[in-house]
């Protein structure tokens, strides 16, 4: 495993390519807040715990995803979402990936200065890609 972490939660990456990435996810403690809008199609499925999101499509409906339930962010879709503690996930993303790491790294960079995270996450992220490349696939 590649392994990168936040203040509130600890990811597993699997894969990760130019057009897809496959990670597991998961806080013992729990965490919230606002997906951002992504350039990649992003598919979670609960192992273990609760996810609880809403979208602006539909802000007064709380959904519940519970172990086996299957979430989708949609391209340019946004979200709010909580991890319950014990929350573990399994999540793929397809699409223009290096384009969905200025969202996902932002609150780590800017929430919490973590330069040490952020830098990490490009080392393990950069070397997969490099892998991918040097096999021919994007």
């Amino acid at each position: 495993f590649n392994v990168a972490g936040g203040a509130a939660g600890m990811m597993y990456v699997l894969h990760g390519s130019l057009s897809e990435y496959l990670i597991l996810f998961g806080t013992p403690i729990g965490t919230e807040g606002y997906s951002g809008r992504f350039t990649a199609e992003i598919h979670d499925l609960v192992l273990l715990g609760e996810m609880w999101t809403y979208t602006e499509e539909h802000p007064g409906e709380h959904v519940t995803s519970r172990p086996g339930d299957h979430a989708v962010l949609r391209v340019g879709q946004a979200k709010g979402w909580a991890a319950r503690p014990g929350t573990w996930m399994l999540e793929y993303g397809r699409g223009f990936i290096p384009g969905t790491l200025p969202i996902a790294l932002s609150d780590v960079l800017i929430g919490a200065c973590d330069v040490i995270t952020v830098a990490r996450t490009f080392w393990t992220y950069g070397r997969l890609i490099a892998r991918e490349l040097l096999q021919g696939k994007l």
